[in-house]
């Protein structure tokens, strides 16, 4: 089998991109999950964090579906939304449109350089669910907001939500930031555990400054990442709640990855966030895959390079802006 790929990424958040609107793959579901083993692997300068598939949709402008490095079908990815909006925004020679994901038809719009050169799109992450079935989590509480979960850990203040995929937040110092906490609460979480059936992302957040906030995520599925669309989304919510904020702060997301914007709507009708950030190409590239024996063949590299080197020169940024506050 032949895919034709574009490597994209979002906040250094990877994904092969593959077109779909106009033929889909000759292949199974069990295959569709095969093959994101296949071609995600890590070898090298190949592989990536999931697959991106765009689709045709008969509801809104294009549907996304989202196969995680493992396998597994995620129900949203902010930061590949972002990439996707940017390949139809194109394909269709439209700046506004409507995706079609797992739970929800989402808006998408393309926005002003967050960056000299990097270009930029605008992605409504919802719907948001405060309860505890949705994520789901074996407890008998409702909801979870800023609670101590002594199975966990004893000092930490903990938040549950999903925004949709499920995510376990809480706000830490440096110093917890530093050790390795979070690696054991995940890797605790998304094993065989008798809390998170299905598993759960994590992140931790540093406060910086009123309106600049550090996350890092632990993502259910691929480990820790650059950066999880819907993990700085939820973390921005948090922030919002727990530093009794404007109910639409506009928040500067730091990540390993690089930075977005988060704006919190938390209004009494409906609570969602806009993800705002780069959706950067990388590479076009043929990849030759043998499903039945797991095997892939990575053709030549057609490298954006300006894009390549615009991202960089944004990162280089950041880092400035991260050792300065």
């Amino acid at each position: 089998m032949e895919i034709r790929a574009i490597k994209v990424h979002g906040s250094s958040n990877d994904f092969y991109l593959i077109d779909e609107m106009s033929r889909e793959l000759a292949i199974t579901e069990e295959e569709r999950s095969a093959l994101s083993l296949a071609v995600c692997k890590r070898t090298g300068e190949d592989g990536a964090d999931g697959i991106l598939f765009v689709q045709a949709s008969n509801t809104a402008d294009a549907k996304m579906r989202v196969f995680n490095a493992d396998g597994t079908e995620a129900s949203m990815c902010g930061n590949g939304l972002r990439c996707v909006g940017r390949y139809v925004s194109e394909k269709l020679g439209k700046d506004e449109l409507i995706i079609e994901t797992m739970k929800a038809d989402l808006a998408v719009k393309r926005e002003p350089e967050i960056y000299q050169d990097i270009p930029t799109f605008r992605v409504e992450i919802s719907p948001v669910l405060k309860s505890t079935k949705a994520l789901p989590m074996n407890t008998e509480k409702d909801e979870i907001i800023q609670e101590r979960l002594p199975f966990l850990d004893d000092e930490l203040i903990f938040t549950t939500l999903s925004v949709p995929n499920p995510h376990l937040v809480s706000i830490v110092s440096q110093e917890v930031l530093a050790s390795d906490k979070q690696e054991k609460i995940a890797k605790y979480v998304n094993g065989e555990n008798e809390w998170f059936p299905d598993g759960v992302n994590v992140s931790f957040i540093n406060v910086m400054s009123d309106k600049d906030i550090f996350v890092r995520t632990y993502e259910r599925g691929v480990g820790f990442t650059n950066a999880c669309g819907t993990a700085m989304s939820a973390s921005s919510l948090v922030t919002k709640w727990e530093r009794s904020l404007e109910d639409e702060v506009l928040l500067n997301v730091y990540n390993p990855g690089g930075m977005v914007k988060c704006q919190v709507h938390d209004m009494p009708e409906k609570t969602w966030i806009d993800l705002i950030g780069n959706a950067t190409y990388e590479y076009k590239q043929t990849i030759t895959v043998d499903l039945k024996h797991r095997e892939v063949q990575f053709g030549n590299k057609e490298i954006h390079e300006e894009e390549v080197a615009a991202y960089h020169a944004f990162v280089n940024h950041v880092k400035e802006i991260v050792g300065a506050i």
